[in-house]
């Protein structure tokens, strides 16, 4: 399979300008695009609601929540990949307390290799979480397909007496003359019968 560029947006979330600068330095736009900065946990969850983030990066404490608040909301309600720095004497008890929930916990200070590995590790889980929703949307549809054509189905058996044999063969062999899905023969039905 080939592997084609794609780009991640990046919610970065830190009162430093210091630091904001230095991760803007380790950000190519080539992969990371757009990369937003929201310096508290209010206005992170603000930009939260108004687009969803490939990569959200917390550098904790912030002035208003630590940054484990934030990133645990996150971890739970997103399908964001959380990196969380903070320092040494943190790292122990919200890394226990984080990683099983998806989120991953750095030690500050941190070089630039392994916050750029970090960044690499969360990119590739988002894309197989975003797999795993496509695949999970499919499902989905696929379901909703099956429950159409079953009602469709129990119309056929109340209102032509049909057998549950006769009335799936009758939706099926519909769907195959007229070239079109189960479901557009199902609804078809359902609104004859309304």
């Amino acid at each position: 399979m080939e592997m084609m560029e794609r780009s991640y947006s990046l919610l970065l979330v830190s009162a430093s300008e210091k630091f904001n600068l230095s991760m803007r330095n380790l950000l190519p736009e080539s992969r990371y695009r757009p990369v937003q900065i929201a310096t508290d946990a209010a206005q992170a969850r603000r930009c939260f609601l108004e687009k969803p983030y490939d990569v959200v990066v917390i550098n904790a404490p912030l002035p208003d929540d630590f940054g484990a608040g934030l990133a645990l909301d996150l971890c739970e309600n997103s399908g964001a990949g959380v990196l969380l720095l903070v320092k040494a004497d943190h790292f122990a008890d919200l890394q226990a307390r984080l990683s099983p929930l998806g989120a991953l916990v750095l030690s500050k200070p941190t070089n630039a290799q392994m916050v750029s590995q970090s960044l690499l590790l969360l990119c590739a889980t988002r894309e197989r979480l975003r797999r795993m929703e496509q695949k999970t949307a499919s499902m989905e549809e696929k379901m909703e397909e099956i429950r159409i054509v079953n009602r469709a189905k129990w119309q056929l058996i109340d209102q032509l007496k049909m057998t549950e044999k006769e009335a799936h063969r009758y939706i099926e062999k519909q769907a195959m003359d007229r070239c079109v899905t189960r479901r557009v023969i199902a609804e078809g039905i359902l609104a004859t019968y309304k």
